[in-house]
């Protein structure tokens, strides 16, 4: 009996260790992807405030350096690292839907993620209104997917979830968030295998943002919350109209993609880059137009509106114009944090007439335009829950975010991330 008992032994410790290097693959991935997102938010912080400064001494700036570098961008994306345009959050849909790691290489990768965040730094720094969040969804979920391969996990489409949802978590310090923008947005069901890597790697990659950020809101903290009548009517309103709006934005970026692939297809080498040069130069327009409201992710702006400061009106309408060209233009670049920033613009002017109103009105401005454009109300009212530790106001939130996805749904039928994904996939058909 000893020797089965020995060969028993020795087997179940070979699969230990095999076990075991697997977690720590892993492990070592979500840790990766944490201090990525890490260097990326110092990175895009930078190179903002360098084009704040520059700005601010040349006023004129604007004019050369918008389209100057969206052509750049738009060149050495489509050149050098073609898969990097846009958010990245519809590259990482397509890649769980492809069935060969040779077409998930042509979305996910080491070398796209590094011209994703260099690109993106540098769009930052010309002033294109592009966040860091949806990129860092695409980095993410390369690097775990890197990790299915080097580590010999069977499961490619649970780990790029997985880091999907710790890209989002360690972005915006929401965790909570992460979670259920991978279940709601990303895989569109409940899979308690692939929940498990889920949930470890968005709390491995918070861990990492939490040890070297600290706990911050990324928003900042209000306590305000919905009581009186008056109060309770701006949730429908904010709901409606923000929907209807971020529904607006996802129909005209969804066709709009269509019209410029197949106006750029009949000149190619002219005509991607003439696009490019187009939506620099509205960019420019738009921020000197708007005092430099509209560079950037729009962060300070939304912040501000959520701390009772009212925005300028024209801020949120010239916002979702420059989002849109930029996110047109077919630079690197995400639309969450200038999506937000939409929202609290659209919420703070159409119940701005005091500091509690101008709070509320751009936190469920926020979660009405935001569920609008992505069509994922789950999401987005956890996310601006965390973001700005409202606890006290989570049905008025839920509310505005339910009437936003609904309402959004009469201007846009197919929810953007997953339309431009469709794209992906016809490109990767055509390729066979």
């Amino acid at each position: 009996m000893s020797a089965p008992s020995n060969h028993h032994s020795r087997r179940n410790l070979l699969l230990s260790r095999r076990l075991w290097r697997r977690r720590i693959v892993f492990w070592g991935g979500a840790v990766i992807v944490g201090g990525i997102s890490v260097l990326f938010t110092d990175a895009a912080n930078r190179a903002q405030a360098l084009f704040a400064q520059g700005t601010t001494t040349h006023r004129w700036l604007p004019l050369l350096l918008c389209p100057v570098g969206f052509v750049l961008c738009a060149w050495f994306t489509r050149v050098l690292f073609p898969g990097a345009q846009g958010s990245g959050i519809p590259q990482a849909i397509a890649a769980r839907h492809l069935n060969h790691s040779a077409e998930r290489q042509r979305l996910l990768s080491i070398r796209i993620s590094a011209g994703k965040i260099l690109l993106t730094v540098v769009a930052l720094f010309c002033g294109a209104s592009v966040g860091r969040e949806g990129p860092t969804v695409q980095v993410g979920a390369s690097v775990m997917r890197l990790v299915a391969r080097l580590g010999g996990l069977r499961n490619e489409r649970g780990l790029i979830l997985a880091g999907s949802a710790a890209g989002i978590a360690a972005a915006f310090n929401a965790p909570l968030a992460g979670i259920v923008f991978a279940i709601e947005e990303m895989s569109r069901s409940f899979e308690s295998r692939t929940n498990g890597l889920v949930l470890y790697a968005v709390i491995i990659a918070g861990l990492v943002s939490l040890g070297t950020l600290g706990n911050y809101t990324y928003f900042g903290t209000t306590d305000i919350t919905v009581i009186t009548p008056d109060e309770w009517a701006m949730v429908p309103l904010c709901g409606a109209v923000g929907g209807l709006a971020g529904g607006a934005f996802a129909r005209l970026m969804l066709d709009g993609t269509n019209l410029a692939r197949q106006w750029q297809a009949a000149q190619p080498p002219l005509r991607k880059l003439i696009l490019p040069l187009a939506c620099g130069l509205l960019i420019a327009a738009l921020g000197l137009a708007t005092q430099g409201a509209t560079f950037g992710t729009g962060y300070a702006q939304a912040r501000g509106a959520i701390e009772g400061h009212l925005l300028a009106g024209t801020f949120w309408p010239a916002k979702f114009a420059a989002t849109l060209a930029t996110a047109l233009s077919g630079i690197p670049g995400g639309i969450f944090a200038p999506s937000l920033a939409v929202g609290a613009g659209l919420g703070d002017w159409l119940v701005g007439y005091g500091s509690t109103a101008a709070t509320l009105g751009a936190i469920l401005g926020m979660a009405g335009y935001f569920a609008g454009v992505v069509q994922a109300p789950l999401t987005a009212f956890v996310i601006i829950l965390e973001m700005t530790r409202n606890d006290s106001n989570v049905i008025p939130l839920m509310l505005a975010s339910v009437i936003g996805f609904s309402t959004s749904k009469l201007l846009a039928p197919t929810p953007l991330y997953h339309g431009l994904a469709a794209g992906f996939l016809v490109e990767a058909k055509d390729r066979k």
